[in-house]
């Protein structure tokens, strides 16, 4: 008798995966720089929804994390918009970085890490290496939500823009690129199958 299998989930891309998610945000910026805020906080969440909507056409499911920032999203950019009060988008970043990095550290805290799930089995480590992994980027997160409520309260919109653009994206791939040796460190290897 035969066992019929699911079929498989169709696999993005990594760099297209990234695009969609860097994408809404580099629109933010250049919508910023002609329309300003409230048409760039518009098209930034016009945008969000889009890319969600490609990564479920293109692989049949949508990552944790951009959907809690999508969900984010919604909610500080509808506030943004109703209000006309750009504070909200500005706290969004707080928001979500805080948010990350609580879910992370309580998840350890309480014995049930979570970062396994954001990575959604592309990476196979140890115990003590999802442990380490959890609490490096876990205080990372934090420490950027803390260094987004410095920036926005101390420049003006359109440099916050070009901080959340180009300086965090910056800060969280060279974060996660440092973060290598450590992964290669506790990687698990599968073992071979037989035919």
């Amino acid at each position: 008798m035969t066992h019929s299998t699911a079929p498989a989930r169709p696999k993005m891309s990594p760099w297209l995966k990234i695009g969609l998610e860097i994408g809404p945000l580099v629109l933010f910026f250049v919508v910023n720089g002609y329309g300003g805020i409230y048409v760039a906080t518009g098209a930034f969440m016009v945008a969000t929804l889009a890319a969600l909507a490609a990564m479920w056409v293109l692989a049949r499911r949508i990552a944790v994390m951009p959907l809690v920032s999508a969900l984010v999203v919604m909610v500080f950019g509808g506030l943004t918009l109703w209000l006309q009060d750009d504070h909200f988008i500005k706290l969004k970043p707080t928001m979500v970085n805080a948010l990350f990095g609580v879910l992370l550290l309580g998840g350890l805290y309480f014995k049930k890490p979570l970062l396994p799930y954001v990575f959604d089995g592309m990476v196979k480590l140890t115990d003590e290496g999802w442990r380490v992994l959890t609490i490096r980027w876990g205080v990372f997160f934090l420490v950027m939500a803390v260094l987004n409520e410095i920036v926005w309260r101390t420049v003006s919109t359109d440099t916050w823009v070009a901080f959340k653009t180009f300086g965090y994206l910056p800060l969280t791939f060279a974060f996660a690129m440092a973060q290598a040796p450590l992964m290669a460190r506790h990687e698990l290897k599968d073992a071979p199958q037989e035919g």
